[in-house]
């Protein structure tokens, strides 16, 4: 079912995630602490910069193929942005709502949202929407 390129396209993604991810909270913790700017403010700000170090990481070494991408690189770069934006918001308003409705600390509601908008809603649209392979040369290339 998984072959052993998936795998290891999923991890180094998994990577590229991280590192965008730690960049991404860490510059929220700063915004937010230091500067005073309220969470919501801070996780789009720190999500911008996080979504800048991602796309870099995924394009030119994640999802990078030789093939070629089915998307030019303004296409990809507004795909990117579109998901972006639905992950900065979903990962706000899901921090928010735990923090109003449970009382969980924003910086822990915020790693429990980031787990669920990671993996059910950025790789997969990354993966099959923003990074698509073109399938024609794919299939010329493994013969």
């Amino acid at each position: 079912m998984f072959t052993k390129k998936s795998i290891f396209t999923f991890l180094r993604a998994q990577v590229a995630a991280f590192l965008g991810g730690i960049t991404d909270y860490g510059l929220m913790i700063l915004l937010t602490e230091v500067f005073k700017l309220h969470f919501t403010f801070s996780i789009l700000i720190s999500g911008t910069v996080g979504a800048i170090i991602n796309f870099s990481i995924n394009r030119f070494w994640v999802f990078k193929n030789q093939s070629g991408y089915s998307n030019h690189i303004n296409s990809q770069l507004f795909k990117f942005a579109l998901v972006v934006l639905g992950s900065i918001s979903l990962k706000s308003f899901g921090t928010l709502i735990l923090q109003k409705v449970f009382q969980i600390d924003y910086r822990i509601g915020r790693l429990i949202t980031d787990s669920f908008v990671s993996y059910g809603f950025n790789y997969p649209l990354i993966k099959y929407w923003v990074f698509k392979v073109n399938k024609k040369q794919n299939v010329i290339q493994s013969n």
